[in-house]
This record gives structure tokens, sequence and C-alpha cells, in this order.
């Protein structure tokens, strides 16, 4: 979301609607935004509390850095929806005298994605394309797994058509690269870092490496590795390895083993009594810990937790452990993810007030498709077993419209799944309601499309929204500290 979330703060949504100001995007920026940032959007915000450590106390044993800046905002998100898409590289516009050139990214840092070249400033901007570290291709929060294959060629791109003649480049969260010498040298390596670990890793998974094998042999050349804008203070070279292995074979290491394991807590109940108890789990991890195998200490600690989340000696060595390794960590997003679990198992999960998934204005900002795509995947297969409801629903631009030709959608909740279909007027089933809207964000999650809902009178619109909940705004990751 910090790509577009902060659109409020530059721009009015009056002054987009009437034309005065254009709102400029890569092809398929809607659909991307969505599907990154809203369908998943619940337990991406819980997972993102580890990568960047909000609620860490700040201090040389808690928060330092997010990798990418210091820290995370923490106001309200917005999204206007763009006027404007650039769908190739080599496409220009205008913008308040300025010329701009596009290069398309898509599939780099986020899914679409565009360089700016100013020609008449000598100045690129490589978005969050070359930032002075070495980039997430999976962050910890999750999102499809970033290609680094295409995010090497970009650079290289982008050296091609301004390498000669940009004396200034810009970028998202960090600070320029002055001059043209600096600007050549600097785009070079960070094209050599993405292409590196890209082939080598897939030179390695050839060889029959798995994912974990890989990250703990890989390591960048020395030409690369001491580049400060090459390091890995947010994007580790050992978890970008097993992005990329997850990338081209899944997550699936090919040992029949780990095709379906046991989950947590009843592996690690067998793990602990295998070990003789938690006892004696307990004094080797002890003697483990003291010579430094932390990572070690870790994973048995993890078992015993989930065996026995009350056990309070082995909740304790854990987050000692994640501690060490939270304080040995390069990348501030291991650092946070370390640490703030520490914290969870020493003082439980933060209780924070309840707010809704998704804000009004990205509510109104989202088609019917969109809004009606996320009530889907928060139907209840199980209260929807044996069900089918049909609504017809018909969209008028205005009150004053409501004769004129409607755009129409049919949405079906049928065997434990949620449909819709554009058109409803040959379907052989009748709908059991009919609900017309004279706006598109008059829809479940605006204002007033819940006070509209809450006056029907047909039963089975209730029935049909009972079946569909959002998960709860506190949801909790299934973690080794919850048990």
């Amino acid at each position: 979301m910090d790509h577009w979330g902060g659109v409020n703060g530059v721009v009015g949504e009056d002054d987009v609607r009437s034309g005065k100001i254009p709102v400029i995007a890569p092809d398929r920026f809607m659909e991307y935004a969505v599907a990154e940032n809203v369908t998943a959007g619940n337990a991406m915000l819980r997972r993102a509390q580890y990568q960047f450590g909000h609620f860490l106390p700040k201090g040389e044993r808690g928060h330092i850095d997010c990798g990418l800046g210091k820290a995370m905002p923490t106001g309200s998100v917005g999204l206007i929806p763009p006027t404007d898409l650039i769908k190739a590289t080599g496409e220009s516009r205008v913008i308040d005298g300025v010329r701009i050139e596009f290069q398309m990214a898509p599939e780099s840092e986020a899914p679409a994605e565009f360089h700016m070249i100013l020609p008449e400033f000598n100045t690129v901007n490589m978005a969050e394309n070359a930032t002075h570290c070495f980039h997430n291709l999976l962050p910890f929060r999750g999102a499809v797994v970033r290609d680094a294959h295409a995010w090497s060629k970009y650079l290289n791109e982008a050296l091609e058509l301004c390498g000669e003649r940009a004396k200034v480049l810009i970028g998202q969260h960090h600070w320029p690269v002055w001059g043209n010498g600096r600007v050549k040298s600097y785009l070079e390596t960070q094209r050599d870092l993405y292409k590196y670990v890209h082939d080598q890793t897939v030179r390695l998974m050839n060889q029959g490496l798995t994912a974990a094998q890989i990250a703990e042999q890989l390591e960048l050349p020395e030409t690369i590795a001491c580049q400060w804008h090459a390091r890995g203070y947010y994007g580790d070279i050992r978890h970008n390895a097993k992005a990329i292995y997850q990338r081209y074979l899944s997550w699936y290491d090919a040992n029949p083993a780990n095709l379906d394991p046991l989950p947590p807590v009843a592996a690690g109940r067998k793990y602990v009594e295998y070990i003789g108890g938690a006892a004696a789990a307990l004094s080797r991890a002890r003697e483990d810990f003291r010579r430094g195998e932390y990572r070690w200490v870790a994973q048995v600690m993890s078992h015993a937790v989930f065996a026995d989340p009350q056990n309070a000696e082995a909740r304790d060595l854990l987050a000692n452990a994640f501690e060490q390794l939270g304080y040995l960590a390069e990348a501030a997003t291991w650092r946070n993810a370390y640490l703030f679990g520490a914290y969870e198992l020493r003082h439980g999960v933060p209780q924070l007030p309840g707010r809704a998934p998704l804000s009004s204005d990205i509510v109104r900002a989202l088609t019917v498709e969109q809004i009606f795509d996320y009530l889907a995947v928060h139907l209840s297969g199980s209260k929807a077993a044996g069900k089918k409801i049909v609504v017809n629903w018909h969209f008028h631009r205005r009150a004053t419209e409501l004769r004129a030709q409607p755009r129409k959608l049919r949405l079906e909740l049928r065997r434990e799944q949620g449909d819709q279909r554009r058109g409803c007027g040959s379907e052989p089933q009748p709908p059991d309601a009919r609900r017309d809207l004279y706006r598109e964000n008059q829809l479940p999650g605006s204002d007033r499309g819940r006070t509209g809902f809450d006056r029907w009178e047909r039963r089975q619109i209730p029935r049909a929204f009972y079946i569909i909940r959002r998960p709860p705004s506190d949801v909790r990751n299934r973690r080794a500290q919850e048990g």
C-alpha cells in the first residue's frame, strides 16, 4: 500500500473526477492492487506486524529500522482509481510542463510497475527497483513471488535507455545517486545482484539442491557484496534464494516426507515425546543455547511450545533464541520478525481496537466485480452447504435514472461457493431478490450500502450475507507462541 495508500494527501477525489488532475498508473494497476492488498489484506496485516515490528519498543534491543525506512506510517489508507494507464515502454506524458518517458517493468518489485525518465532534467526514477539495498523477492507479509530474472532485465534496459544521459537517479524510500558515472555503476551493480542470485539459485536447483540447501551455501561474490547498496538490509539473500526456488518449483522440496507432514501441534507433541519429554528437550536445548546454536534451539523449542503453549520455560528459552537470532541478523525484516516473536512469547499478542479490513476509500475505488470477488473469498463453505440464493443487481448512474437501461449483474451463492455473472435477463431461474442501486459504491462495505441492506425485507438477503463473514480484525497467525 506504500505505492498508493497516501494518494489523498496529494490530490482530492473531486479534482480527479472532474478531470482537473489525472492519475497515471501502469497497466493493470487496479487488478493487482486488489489482488495483493485487498483479497488477502487481513492476513497480510497480521504478518506485516512481524516484518516491520510496529509494536516493538524502540531501542537497541527492540525496533531500529524497517530495512527500506525507519518506521511504518499509521495514517488512513486511500485509493483513487487511475484515469490514465501506461501500457508500453516508450509512451510519454507532459505533466505540468515536464515531459516524462515511461519504461514498463511488470513482475518486478510490484506486479504493475514502471520507471520514469525526465529527459529535460537528465533524471531517471527507478521506483523501487533500484533501492539502496537488496530488495525482497518475497516479503514476509506475503505476496506473489517477484521475478528476479525480469527485474535484472529491466535494470539493464534502463541502462540502455538512459545510462549515457542520466545524471541523477531517484527512487522511492531512499536518497538520490548523483553523477552519470555513479548512476551507471549503481545500476550495473543492482542489475548484477538480481541476475547473479537468480542464475546461481537456478543452477544449484538444477543440480538437485533444495531451497534450504541453496540458501545455506549461496553467497554473493565480493565485487557485489562489498557494495553498501547491495547488502541485504531488507531482502536477505537466504530468503530471496528460497523465493526463486518457490517461483520455479513451488513450496514442495520433492521429499515425500514433506508432502503431507503433521500440523504444528500434532508434530510438536510427537517431537517432544520422541526426545523423551519436555524436561529432556529443555535440558539439551539449554546446552545448545550456551554453545550458540540458536537456530536449532529455536526449532526444537518451537515444537515444545506447540506441544504445550503453557510451558513457561519453553516459551522463555524460545524467546531467548529468537532474540539472539534477531541481534545477529543484518536484514531489518529478519530482526523484526525474531524480536516480535520473542515479544509475543513474553507478553502475548497485542490487543488492538477492531477496524474494518477495507477503508471506505478503497471500497469506493473498487469495481463491482472486485467487491463481489472480495465477498466470495469470505463465504463460509460449511454454512453455505446445500443452499442456493440468487440476487439480481441493477446498477443505475443516478437516482433519477432508475428507468434507464441499468448495468446488470447476477450474484449466485450455490453449492458452497459464490459466483457472479454479467447480465441477468436470460437466466432460467428467477432470482430470490432484486436490488436497484443508483451508485456502484452503494455496496457491502460502504456506509450507504450497509444502510440499504438493513432495510431489505426479503429473507433470502440476510441468509446470503450471514454465510459471508469477513475475518476478525484481530486475526491471529497460528504461531508457536499461541499454540
